[in-house]
């Protein structure tokens, strides 16, 4: 009888394959409920330089969080995981050890990596069109199968993360120091050596000969645009004032949103020079995927606009951004929706005004397709809640220093999962969907799953009795049951008598702490 493989599902050990760019092919044991570290661990028996310190696992076409399970990443038996050499940044050196001028992007607060190709130069190397041309010279493509060779990222998802048509360079991040002088914020980014790189919080790159610091700031286009020139041109990025050593940087790359996969007149683009009060255009070098690049560049204030089409009736296609803001002091529960273009500028003075509201970012997908300014975007939703105004949500840009158009959504009882979407005013097509489920709805559908895996039970009763929801006769009874499995069933069946509040707590904690937790079970949904 032919042995009988585990399945998906099971907690008992199975084979995966690994495979680098080195040509290694190894085998490790591993269990659904080992996390990315743990099976690294394993790994590491058989290659120290595979270990968790020193390189990073990529499977399914996604790099892999070392502080999740295998379970979260839906691993079956004998399927292949990559694995990656890690390089940390900070000095030329080891920008040009590995593969120059690329890097794959990573989790927030993670610092960038490298990947290993040396004969080929970082200008020719994209990693995106291997998805789209896997006969080049390099490697095919990552399947998640025994046969592929090579990593790469999801064809359908830019390196932004905001357009299922565009895909745009990778290159590597630096991470700016940031100051406030004159009630401005400034950041200062050291960029190593020869190179292209690109600051991980605003999008803006440069190419640069040799290590230079390069000190830049978000300007206002309205401050600078005259009013003649609002109505010849529109804004398709930030606008950044930008201070650099002259001589060393080749060439900016300068973030904007216009949607190219639309098959748009890119004639239309120039790069705004504002200099003495004056404003100069000139052609983008090179238009690509979130960026227009401009070489031999000269600085002060740079962006990118786009000449107003003749009729009002037509417009660009624009990658966008949908922002949930949950009130944490407004009754019940109250949300902020904004519809903006994917300008980091306007997203982040829209979450620093939501910051000073008390307010809580629930990160949403953006939009299916790129929209278009002009037009309105109505936002309903599948169950009992209040949308106001109940009119239409404009799509439009507004300068940062400006507040943006919002819809509030009042919600009296959040004690079941709710869908919103928005559509198109001009012919109700669908643009936008997005669910939102309480801390009630969270525990209701996993009570099971938290029964099993909720851990960290002492933290998470101090934090309930701070909080009031449990009290120290309740606190007794709990510690009285013989396995943590007990007590997690009670502490959920006392939450839930509580009622919604109570439930909304045990969320917010867990949401602290053990949040791959909650990332594993809502991914399982």
């Amino acid at each position: 009888m032919a042995e009988q493989q585990p399945t998906a599902d099971s907690p008992a050990e199975f084979r995966i394959f690994v495979k680098t760019l080195t040509g290694q092919n190894l085998a490790v044991q591993v269990s659904l409920d080992d996390t990315v570290q743990d099976f690294q661990v394993k790994l590491s028996a058989q290659d120290s330089s595979l270990g968790p310190e020193r390189a990073y696992a990529i499977y399914n076409q996604q790099y892999m969080n070392q502080d999740l399970t295998l379970r979260y990443y839906e691993i079956k038996p004998d399927c292949t995981v990559f694995c990656v050499r890690r390089l940390r940044g900070g000095s030329s050196s080891a920008v040009k050890s590995e593969l120059p001028g690329k890097v794959m992007p990573w989790y927030e607060g993670h610092e960038p990596i490298l990947l290993r190709e040396t004969a080929i130069k970082p200008r020719h190397f994209d990693l995106w069109k291997l998805v789209a041309d896997p006969h080049e010279s390099l490697p095919a493509q990552a399947s998640g199968s025994a046969e592929a060779s090579f990593p790469s990222m999801n064809p359908g998802s830019s390196p932004q993360g905001t357009c299922r048509s565009c895909t745009g360079e990778v290159l590597p991040e630096v991470t700016p120091k940031i100051s406030r002088a004159s009630g401005k914020t400034m950041y200062q980014a050291h960029l190593p050596g020869e190179g292209i790189f690109q600051c991980s919080i605003t999008g803006l790159s440069f190419e640069v000969k040799s290590a230079v610091t390069v000190t830049y700031r978000y300007a206002t286009w309205t401050r600078h645009l005259s009013r003649d020139d609002q109505e010849t041109w529109v804004p398709a990025g930030p606008l950044f004032h930008i201070v650099v050593q002259p001589g060393v940087v080749q060439a900016v790359h300068l973030p904007h949103f216009i949607c190219l996969a639309e098959n748009i007149d890119t004639n239309l683009c120039f790069i705004a020079h504002f200099e003495s009060g004056k404003m100069t255009l000139q052609r983008p070098t090179k238009l690509i995927a979130f960026s227009a690049v401009l070489e031999n560049p000269s600085f002060s204030l740079l962006g990118v606009l786009w000449r107003r089409l003749r009729s009002t009736l037509n417009s660009f296609p624009m990658h966008s951004l949908v922002l949930i803001f949950h009130q944490l002091n407004a009754a019940d529960t109250t949300l902020h929706l904004y519809l903006i273009p994917d300008d980091k500028s306007v997203k982040q003075a829209v979450e620093e005004q939501e910051r000073n509201w008390n307010s809580r970012l629930i990160p949403k997908p953006p939009p299916f397709n790129p929209l278009f300014f002009g037009c309105s975007y109505r936002v309903t939703s599948t169950g009992f809640v209040d949308i106001t105004p109940n009119t239409a949500l404009p799509f439009c840009y507004k300068s940062p220093k400006t507040q943006q158009l919002f819809v509030e959504i009042y919600i009296r009882n959040m004690d079941e999962e709710i869908s919103f979407l928005m559509t198109d005013t001009r012919n109700g097509t669908e643009v936008w969907r997005a669910s939102l489920r309480s801390g009630a709805a969270f525990v209701k559908k996993h009570h099971t799953e938290l029964c099993s895996r909720m851990r960290q039970l002492p933290t998470i009763l101090q934090h309930l009795r701070d909080a009031n929801v449990i009290n120290s006769d309740e606190e007794e009874e709990l510690q009285g049951q013989d396995t943590s499995k007990r007590k997690n069933r009670v502490l959920l069946d006392l939450v839930k008598k509580k009622g919604l509040k109570a439930q909304e707590q045990l969320y917010q904690i867990l949401q602290i702490k053990d949040p791959y937790l909650i990332a594993d079970l809502e991914k399982s949904t």
